[in-house]
């Protein structure tokens, strides 16, 4: 990489850790030409070159080149050397032609001296918390990786909650501060620690986790180039597990960071995260409703909503070890399926209809799903004249993640029900190709997904690469079904419509307000939006090719969309006209609808049994359906006339008064 710049070799570095992902990355070739820059020119160069790619995190570095001295042999059509020329238009060398040593060799020899960092201008205190429950049997090692950290200024900080096991005595044992309080979940242990904190950050690391020996050094230098409230880093399995742990460490569900620029996050994971102390604490802490898992997101996305910006530092990493079983691993997914549900509940704003998280940033780390439809293209350049060719991958979209989705069961759970039903109703065993395709379609995304994922991390043995895979495909097929069970468990359903208060027929429905005071129709829609969000439900905002401002919604059933108009009466005054359209969804109006008809088909056909199953199916989704739409109507409706009370009525015209449609 030869960038003269040093904030684009940065910017280059950050981009190249972050598709390196858990890989090391190596700089395989950086220098200068002294004969066009001159030699203190070079030296310079090459002193921050180094610096920036051990401060970047890499692995190392090689310099191009030791002299000056290079010869280049010509080869004939055989391969054979004929012959050859030395190179004298440049010299990158940190010694000349006749080995006398540069300014450049005095330059690097100091910065790799340095390396990784040079001593920090600020090292501020940073206070460690570790929380554990019952964590004994990491909790040594995890302490063990905090004796060997190499910054000068930090304490550290045990939280037991409520552990039964050795965890505060190996704490102690170390020299840790120890606070034990009875067992009240993960986020009150964390606001404990936040509370003993005596560092201007907070740096947060799980019981089974052990950092880098730059952990903290990275974290401080991260906060002195950028203005973050937040920092976080990558978790990484370490390489020596084995059997099932070995695989859950390329499984779907791991804690991830997701960036929306190589060094700014949206969410870091709360195993390796930290925070100044103050803005921690200025926010509320970590919210306890979140006992086990979800915290994190929370946190970060409150941090945000109050403008504080998050950042990523690659080089501050920590080994994170995996769950040991199967067992265990189906237990913390079911506990991220109710997490999902805690958090969708608290920011309906942040999930779509299905119920999924909307992220703006990109998702990192291993376990991610590979679409069996992935197409890579290479760019470079007309006639390959573009250097440095880059490999350009799209996003799985909807139909490639369908098969890895936890609502992708609930469909092959249908259609079992209906090839069981052909039983009584022989024409439904169509149903049963339809059956093997669907469960088809999931296994070899499992597979496809298990094979890519392992690519860079296999065993030399055949028998032992197969095993591997094997198990991270099953862990594909297991994770998505643990979800969908923790999602459910807890309220997280297609057919949910939350606690939005009355309900009103679904029909188009229109009011109008009218106002003394005049305010703009940005400012109304705001406060319109503010009052639906703290009456429950997500409140989205319509975007520049939408011909509605607001749409409510709760669930994947239905929606309801809001359009406003603002008249101008002079003096101030105002009538504003709002037009509410409920907007049922098409998918489960159609399918309630088919399965009526195959109901009623049963039914002519003598087969009661299938007609009455396949009757009461489609009535209870046509039922959910106008329900969820009623709900958001009402909701609406109810917003509305909240409003109207707040704005004294023109007693003039009738207009004053809401016009019901």
């Amino acid at each position: 990489v030869y960038l003269e710049e040093q904030d684009r070799l940065e910017a280059y570095l950050a981009r190249l850790h972050n598709l390196a992902g858990d890989r090391p990355l190596v700089m395989a070739e950086i220098g200068l030409d002294s004969r066009s820059n001159g030699e203190a020119a070079q030296a310079e160069v090459l002193r921050w070159q180094v610096g920036t790619a051990f401060g970047a995190g890499c692995a190392g570095a090689f310099l191009f080149a030791w002299t000056d001295e290079w010869y280049i042999t010509h080869l004939d059509e055989s391969g054979e050397g004929q012959g050859g020329s030395e190179i004298e238009d440049w010299d990158f060398g940190l010694v000349d032609r006749d080995r006398r040593a540069k300014p450049a060799l005095l330059a690097v020899r100091e910065a790799f001296a340095a390396a990784p960092l040079r001593p920090l201008s600020e090292q501020p205190r940073i206070s460690v918390v570790v929380c554990t429950y019952n964590g004994a049997r990491t909790l040594r090692e995890t302490m063990q990786g905090l004796a060997r950290l190499d910054y000068p200024d930090f304490d550290v900080i045990v939280v037991d909650d409520g552990s039964v096991d050795e965890s505060a005595a190996i704490a102690r044992a170390h020299g840790a501060r120890v606070i034990s309080t009875e067992n009240r979940g993960l986020s009150a242990a964390r606001n404990t620690g936040l509370a003993a904190a005596t560092g201007e950050i907070v740096a947060y690391l799980d019981d089974d986790a052990y950092p880098d020996r730059h952990w903290l050094t990275y974290l401080a230098d991260a906060y002195r180039i950028g203005d973050y409230v937040g920092v976080g880093g990558p978790n990484i399995a370490p390489g020596d597990e084995r059997g099932t742990a070995a695989g859950i460490g390329f499984a779907p569900g791991s804690p991830t960071h997701v960036l929306i620029s190589d060094r700014e996050a949206e969410h870091i994971p709360g195993c390796n995260c930290s925070f100044r102390t103050d803005a921690l604490a200025a926010v509320g802490g970590f919210d306890t409703q979140f006992r086990v898992a979800g915290d994190d997101v929370d946190l970060c996305w409150r941090m945000r909503e109050a403008g504080g910006r998050i950042g990523f530092s690659p080089p501050a990493m920590v080994w994170h070890h995996r769950r040991a079983s199967l067992r265990t691993y189906w237990r913390q997914q079911r506990g991220y399926g109710k997490a999902e549900a805690l958090l969708e509940r608290k920011w309906p704003e942040k999930y779509n209809s299905a119920g999924h998280p909307t992220w703006g940033g990109r998702i990192y780390g291993n376990g991610l799903v590979s679409s069996v439809f992935r197409r890579q293209r290479v760019y470079h350049g007309m006639w390959g004249s573009a250097l440095f060719q880059s490999l350009y991958e799209r996003e799985p979209g909807v139909r490639g993640s369908l098969p890895a989705m936890p609502e992708w069961y609930l469909v092959i759970a249908c259609l079992a029900a209906l090839s069981a039903l052909g039983s009584a109703w022989t024409p439904l065993l169509a149903a049963l190709p339809v059956l093997v395709l669907a469960a088809g379609a999931s296994i070899v995304q499992a597979a496809t997904s298990a094979v890519r994922a392992t690519a860079f991390e296999v065993p030399a043995g055949r028998v032992e690469r197969l095993r591997l895979r094997a198990t991270v495909a099953l862990l594909f097929l297991v994770q998505p079904l643990a979800r969908l069970l923790g999602r459910l468990g807890h309220g997280l359903t297609p057919w949910r419509w939350g606690e939005l208060g009355p309900v009103a027929f679904p029909a188009v429905r229109r009011r109008a307000l009218w106002s003394e005071r005049w305010c703009s129709p940005e400012d109304r829609l705001r406060t319109l939006e503010a009052k639906l969000r703290q009456m429950g439900g997500a409140v989205v905002r319509g975007g520049d090719f939408d011909r509605w401002d607001l749409t409510v919604r709760c669930g994947a059933l239905s929606c309801v969309r809001v359009r406003t108009a603002v008249e101008e009466h002079g003096a101030g005054r105002q009538l504003v006209r709002v037009l509410l359209t409920p907007r049922p969804s098409s998918t489960p109006l159609v399918l309630a609808l088919v399965t009526l008809a195959l109901g009623l088909v049963a039914a002519l056909d003598g087969a009661a049994l299938a007609a009455a199953v396949l009757c009461i199916a489609g009535v209870a989704l046509a039922a959910a359906t106008v329900a969820q739409a009623a709900a958001h109507t009402g909701h609406v409706l109810a917003t509305l006339d909240e409003q109207l009370l707040d704005e004294a009525p023109e007693p003039e015209t009738s207009e004053a008064a809401p016009v019901g449609g």
